[in-house]
């Protein structure tokens, strides 16, 4: 697959960006993306929230009245699931939501990403770029060059570049990340994906090795 190579003020250059088909251009495995987005999201979860049960409410534990003779239920403590202000009944308790994924599988999710958003047509190949200092207009200009203006999106460096990714940082719905760490969520999250020149090479690689690592 051949894209064409933009300018970071959106115009095009002679050149053009291949990229891999088996990474780019593959039947997308809507099972993998499934499983792996709710691998992720599962993993962000805290797991804190808690009510008390009967053991852990403050109250008395005098019987409230005798066993018979009064009509009522044979209560045996104010703490009751059934009373105001009693305990709860199973209710939720601190947990792990976070479970592990096969690696082959994660893998193949990234890849399926990717594809659904080059069938989209929503991957962008900017040349290299880099600023001498942060500055956010410098990153809004870009995003306007590129019609991307109030969307969310996704822009891969080839290496750290704290000056990019503090000039990206105050616009909401923007996000920078090197080319071998965004996982399935944060492809598909995104509207537009914009990957540096550079980085097209390393998003490859990171993923190949990966599979190469899961295979082994």
């Amino acid at each position: 697959m051949k894209l064409d190579i933009y300018k970071i003020d959106g115009k095009k250059t002679s050149k053009k960006a291949d990229l891999s088909d088996s990474i780019f251009a593959i039947e997308p495995n809507e099972t993998a993306i499934y499983e792996d987005v709710r691998r992720h999201m599962a993993n962000k979860r805290q797991g804190t929230h808690k009510t008390k049960e009967r053991n852990e409410v403050t109250g008395s534990t005098k019987k409230l009245y005798r066993q018979k003779g009064t009509g009522n239920a044979r209560r045996g403590s104010a703490k009751s699931p059934l009373l105001r202000k009693g305990g709860t009944v199973f209710g939720p308790q601190p947990r792990d939501y976070s479970f592990k994924l096969n690696k082959k599988v994660v893998q193949l999710a990234r890849k399926s990403a990717l594809s659904v958003k080059a069938a989209a047509e929503s991957i962008t190949v900017v040349s290299d770029f880099s600023f001498d200092t942060p500055k956010t207009a410098q990153i809004a200009d870009m995003l306007s060059a590129f019609e991307l203006a109030g969307k969310k999106v996704l822009v891969l460096t080839a290496e750290t570049d704290k000056n990019i990714f503090k000039s990206a940082r105050n616009i909401p719905g923007v996000q920078v990340v090197e080319a071998n760490k965004p996982n399935t969520y944060q492809i598909l999250h995104a509207d537009a994906v914009i990957i540096q020149e550079s980085a097209v090479s390393v998003l490859e690689n990171s993923i190949e090795q990966k599979a190469e690592e899961a295979a082994a």
